[in-house]
Protein backbone atom coordinates (compact mmCIF):
# COMPACT_ATOMS: atom_id res chain seq x y z
CA UNK A 1 0.00 0.00 0.00
CA UNK A 2 1.14 3.09 -0.71
CA UNK A 3 0.13 7.11 -0.25
CA UNK A 4 1.92 9.86 -2.47
CA UNK A 5 2.23 12.82 -3.48
CA UNK A 6 4.08 15.83 -4.41
CA UNK A 7 6.42 15.83 -1.42
CA UNK A 8 6.12 12.82 0.55
CA UNK A 9 5.49 8.86 -0.11
CA UNK A 10 4.54 7.00 3.00
CA UNK A 11 4.57 2.80 2.60
CA UNK A 12 3.54 -0.15 4.80
CA UNK A 13 4.13 -3.62 4.29
CA UNK A 14 1.87 -6.43 5.06
CA UNK A 15 3.00 -10.02 5.97
CA UNK A 16 0.30 -13.12 6.61
CA UNK A 17 1.49 -16.65 7.08
CA UNK A 18 -2.76 -17.79 7.84
CA UNK A 19 -1.77 -21.10 8.70
CA UNK A 20 0.06 -19.67 11.50
CA UNK A 21 -1.26 -16.32 12.29
CA UNK A 22 -5.10 -14.84 12.50
CA UNK A 23 -4.06 -11.44 11.00
CA UNK A 24 -1.64 -9.78 9.11
CA UNK A 25 1.41 -8.42 10.56
CA UNK A 26 3.51 -4.99 10.03
CA UNK A 27 6.62 -6.06 7.83
CA UNK A 28 7.68 -2.63 6.90
CA UNK A 29 6.84 0.86 7.35
CA UNK A 30 8.26 4.09 6.28
CA UNK A 31 8.12 7.40 4.42
CA UNK A 32 10.54 9.21 2.20
CA UNK A 33 13.36 7.31 0.90
CA UNK A 34 12.83 4.15 2.87
CA UNK A 35 9.05 4.10 1.33
CA UNK A 36 10.51 4.49 -1.78
CA UNK A 37 12.52 0.87 -1.53
CA UNK A 38 9.92 -0.90 -0.06
CA UNK A 39 7.60 -0.49 -3.40
CA UNK A 40 10.77 -1.14 -5.09
CA UNK A 41 11.25 -4.16 -3.08
CA UNK A 42 7.61 -5.12 -3.80
CA UNK A 43 7.93 -4.32 -7.52
CA UNK A 44 10.88 -6.66 -8.35
CA UNK A 45 9.43 -9.39 -6.46
CA UNK A 46 6.02 -8.97 -7.79
CA UNK A 47 4.10 -8.09 -4.76
CA UNK A 48 0.56 -6.33 -5.32
CA UNK A 49 0.56 -2.97 -4.18
CA UNK A 50 -2.31 -1.46 -3.07
CA UNK A 51 -3.04 2.78 -2.50
CA UNK A 52 -5.39 3.48 0.04
CA UNK A 53 -4.11 6.54 1.50
CA UNK A 54 -5.92 6.37 4.91
CA UNK A 55 -5.64 2.39 5.52
CA UNK A 56 -1.66 4.02 5.20
CA UNK A 57 -2.18 6.88 7.58
CA UNK A 58 -4.01 3.64 10.14
CA UNK A 59 -1.35 1.51 9.82
CA UNK A 60 1.93 4.09 9.90
CA UNK A 61 0.61 4.16 13.96
CA UNK A 62 1.32 0.51 14.35
CA UNK A 63 4.95 -1.07 15.30
CA UNK A 64 7.17 -3.31 13.17
CA UNK A 65 5.61 -6.41 13.82
CA UNK A 66 2.33 -5.47 15.71
CA UNK A 67 -1.10 -7.14 14.24
CA UNK A 68 -3.49 -4.97 11.87
CA UNK A 69 -6.34 -4.00 14.55
CA UNK A 70 -10.12 -5.25 14.42
CA UNK A 71 -10.95 -1.91 13.15
CA UNK A 72 -9.33 -2.35 9.74
CA UNK A 73 -9.80 -5.97 9.53
CA UNK A 74 -12.44 -4.96 6.12
CA UNK A 75 -10.45 -3.20 4.62
CA UNK A 76 -7.33 -5.71 4.51
CA UNK A 77 -9.84 -8.53 3.77
CA UNK A 78 -10.62 -6.52 0.74
CA UNK A 79 -6.84 -6.04 -0.14
CA UNK A 80 -6.28 -9.89 0.29
CA UNK A 81 -9.01 -9.83 -2.16
CA UNK A 82 -7.52 -7.85 -4.70
CA UNK A 83 -3.93 -9.32 -3.94
CA UNK A 84 -5.91 -12.94 -4.73
CA UNK A 85 -7.50 -11.74 -7.65
CA UNK A 86 -4.41 -10.30 -9.62
CA UNK A 87 -2.43 -13.54 -8.24
CA UNK A 88 -5.09 -15.63 -10.67
CA UNK A 89 -5.02 -13.08 -13.40
CA UNK A 90 -1.38 -13.28 -13.62
CA UNK A 91 -1.54 -17.41 -13.17
CA UNK A 92 -3.93 -17.15 -16.27
CA UNK A 93 -1.76 -15.14 -18.55
CA UNK A 94 1.46 -17.47 -17.72
CA UNK A 95 -0.96 -20.54 -18.84
CA UNK A 96 -2.03 -18.53 -21.81
CA UNK A 97 1.69 -18.31 -22.69
CA UNK A 98 2.82 -21.98 -22.58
Amino acid sequence: MSKANKHHTQAIALQWTPLKEAVPKVAASGSGALADEILRIAKENNIPIREDKDLVQILSLLDIGESIPAQVHTAIAEILAFIYWSNQQYEEIINLEE
